[in-house]
């Protein structure tokens, strides 16, 4: 089974805790186009969480293209889709750039902190 940790007092919402440790995995190589992730039931059992709470994961990454569900079937790892334009993945990276900042100043961690943690996290999935 997928291995996802959840913090409940990380201040980040559960589902969304959910969809970035999925993203991860997707991105590593860990979870493959055409992989099947646990189902609604299966996964808020694991992680004690309520259904609609997986429902609401499952569905925003289906929405990110990240993943298919098929009615009756399952969730299903999207396969390698065209790029995204320069201008979109520009917006995707503010988008996750802005929610990184405001978290780090919630935290009052340096802005040069947070940059070298991005550095080193990029540097280690250039290495995975």
């Amino acid at each position: 089974m997928l291995h996802l940790q959840i913090d409940p007092r990380s201040g980040v919402p559960v589902y969304r805790q959910m969809m970035d440790q999925i993203k991860y995995y997707v991105a590593s190589g860990t979870l493959v186009a055409g992989g099947q992730l646990p189902s609604i039931r299966d996964l808020s059992r694991a992680l004690a969480v309520n259904p609609t709470t997986v429902v609401k994961a499952y569905n925003e990454l289906q929405h990110d293209g990240v993943i298919e569900m098929k009615h009756g079937k399952g969730a299903f790892v999207v396969g390698p889709s065209e790029k995204l334009s320069a201008a979109d993945c520009r917006r995707a990276l503010r988008r996750l750039a802005r929610q990184l900042a405001v978290e780090a100043a919630q935290m009052k961690a340096k802005g040069e902190q947070v940059l070298q943690i991005v550095r080193e996290e990029m540097e280690a999935l250039d290495h995975e």
